[in-house]
């Protein structure tokens, strides 16, 4: 479960700066850096309590 959430959090990362940098797509830009954030903050914190 933790490698599937560092894996989600990396696509999201590059689809960030893919639409960050390439393409200006809008605030959708913004929901994925999110969501890449918090996806990492869950595996890491799941790492810490097991």
């Amino acid at each position: 479960m933790r490698s599937l959430l560092y894996i989600i959090a990396v696509i999201l990362l590059i689809g960030w700066a893919l639409g960050s940098f390439a393409f200006h797509v809008g605030n959708i830009i913004y929901i994925l850096l999110v969501l890449a954030v918090v996806s990492f903050l869950l595996g890491v914190i799941r790492r810490g309590s097991v």
